[in-house]
């Protein structure tokens, strides 16, 4: 029978990373709990057992309930009865078993009724359940903004919704509105209190994914007067209390199992979360970078799916007297695809684990446990690290999706065209990992100033002294030149000192900076299971080489000549309109 995690042993290959030990000893607080809850590891290797039987049960589900159930989720899609959003039939199969399987609150203490795993974990249940279906990964994935809630709610909020979520209630973060899509500083929907000091919520929210969920975190404007960031809180609304309703559902090219809905507000009764005005400037921020570790996830597993149809396809489709695998143009695409899913896969769980350490940090720090120096020291390292690589992690696997879908209707041909066909849904599918929580364009605002600060620079020094075995040191010789290429550019770049040339080339150093990070990335895991990832390191390195030199030479003709003509050519455009 098949499973979505024991059939990719590359997820395993992760699960056992070195740095794990030091994840999973932080968020167990060295097992302290292994006598209070009867599910408590006991050490190390008995907390990776767990984490293993949990991504068994979920691979089971992905693959023999979640993926069956997707075509019809995609068809009948959810619908609009009386101001209140109806999932799809198959929708209501898929919560119904991901509840009784307890994959509901994984990520909270034992003491709310939570697993207690950490994103690392998470990350992996996410792709798995993405490979399955992308729309339902939306619904279920949603979950984790209870850890925003966790991190700075009050013990009282905790008490009263953690639970809920835990027994597989349902969460959206209700940010965006018909003025404020990516600039959340023009959110206009209004927070006031009551004589007794009861919140209220009035307006509108567009574009929120699973809106009508149980519990919402909910971003407005709480100080009158004000038009920036700096007025914006954070919000808990309850749809027991009503006063929420559902003015419509998009109809989207993709993801049709996960509801986009608008939302309005009509003196719905709330309660603040953390303190006023922190909302958009601290909260927001914290619920972002967990979302956007999700949507790499989710890319991971539309990544590994079109994979396998591409490779399914290409194995049984005969032209010209042969299997079209045998064809150098096919089996070129499929190792690249491979080996981006494998560079991809890397770097997402490595920003996993980054970000695992540094909360748990901070989670023991919060309870009133003072760190000493050297965790001090070891938490702003990897927040750091985390905060550096969520922007790649998210960019550049959204962004791989999409060429790994496209690809996969290629190596069909025509069928994949016909809707039929599996492909089609996941290219739909992946055209949105790109653009919702936070374009791949604000990713790279987001990664610019650590390319120009040398952080990325510096991190990439350090993994260049790590160790390859003796058949990847000819790897390394070329990812060293591009390293070379990526740092002389970049001196140039700054050099100039023209900060439109900076803005205009900053996907193009962007991308440099990715493409070097996972060839380190591939290479150090090749090193260690070459069964698994040697070729995909051959043919990542190859690849990225290539995409080096394309945007080096790309930064290096961009003179004030060039930049003058795209301006010129954007002006004639907008005139002609």
């Amino acid at each position: 029978m098949a499973n979505y995690y024991s059939d990719h042993p590359e997820l395993d290959f992760h699960l056992h990373h070195p740095l794990m030990k030091r994840v999973v000893d932080l968020k167990e607080r060295n097992y302290v709990e292994k006598d209070k809850y009867d599910d408590a590891p006991v050490d190390y290797n008995d907390a990776i057992e767990n984490y293993k039987r949990l991504l068994e049960i979920t691979g089971d589900l992905a693959a023999n309930l979640i993926e069956p159930n997707s075509e019809s989720v995609d068809l009948e899609g959810p619908h609009l009865e009386n101001g209140r959003m109806i999932y799809a039939s198959k929708t209501f199969e898929n919560l119904k078993a991901t509840r009784q399987a307890g994959l509901w609150g994984l990520s909270m203490p034992r003491r709310y009724g939570g697993l207690n795993i950490p994103n690392t974990t998470f990350s992996m249940l996410s792709e798995v359940i993405s490979a399955a279906d992308a729309g339902f990964q939306n619904v279920w994935s949603l979950q984790s903004c209870i850890d925003t809630l966790y991190e700075f709610g009050s013990e009282e909020q905790r008490q009263k919704y953690i639970p809920r979520i835990c027994a597989g209630e349902t969460m959206s973060m209700d940010l965006t509105e018909p003025d404020a899509g990516s600039d959340l500083q023009r959110v206009m929907l209004k927070a006031t209190q009551d004589a007794d000091g009861t919140w209220r919520l009035n307006g509108v929210k567009r574009f929120i994914t699973n809106g009508d969920s149980d519990i919402h975190l909910v971003l407005a404007r709480s100080e009158e007067g004000t038009k920036d960031g700096r007025g914006l809180s954070m919000f808990i609304y309850d749809k027991r209390d009503g006063g929420v309703t559902v003015r419509h559902i998009e109809n989207k090219l993709g993801i049709h199992g996960s509801p986009t809905c608008e939302l309005v507000y009509k003196n719905a009764k709330c309660e603040l979360c953390g303190e006023r005005k922190l909302g958009l400037i601290k909260y927001v921020m914290a619920l972002m970078n967990g979302a956007r570790l999700g949507i790499a996830a989710q890319s991971v597993g539309v990544e590994q799916e079109s994979y396998n149809e591409g490779l399914a396809y290409a194995k049984e489709r005969a032209q010209f007297g042969q299997k079209i695998i045998n064809f150098p143009a096919v089996y070129d695409m499929l190792a690249t695809m491979k080996a981006k899913l494998d560079a991809g896969r890397s770097l997402l769980y490595q920003t996993a684990r980054y970000v695992d350490i540094y909360k748990a940090l901070e989670d023991i720090q919060r309870e009133g446990t003072k760190l000493s120096a050297d965790e001090r020291q070891e938490l702003k390292k990897y927040k750091r690290l985390a905060d550096a690589f969520t922007p790649l992690a998210k960019g550049m696997n959204s962004e791989y999706a999409n060429q790994n879908a496209y690809d996969a209707i290629s190596i069909h041909g025509g069928s994949g065209f016909i809707m039929e066909y599996k492909s089609q849904r996941l290219y739909r599918d992946a055209r949105i990992f790109s653009i919702y929580e936070g374009t791949t364009q604000l990713q790279v605002v987001a990664a610019i100033r650590y390319v120009t600060n040398g952080t990325y620079l510096n991190i990439i020094r350090e993994m260049l002294e790590h160790p390859v075995c003796d058949c990847f040191q000819s790897l390394k010789d070329r990812v060293e030149k591009m390293v070379s290429e990526y740092e002389q550019v970049l001196e140039e770049v700054k050099a100039e000192g023209n900060q439109e040339k900076l803005d205009f080339v900053a996907r193009h150093l962007y991308e440099i900076t990715a493409d070097i990070i996972m060839c380190l990335l591939i290479m150090d895991d090749a090193s260690r299971a070459p069964e698994l990832f040697k070729k995909s390191a051959y043919v990542y390195v190859n690849f990225a080489a290539a995409e080096v030199a394309k945007h080096v030479d790309f930064i290096r003709n961009a003179d004030a000549a060039n930049l003058a003509y795209y301006r010129q050519a954007e002006a004639e455009e907008a005139e002609n309109a």
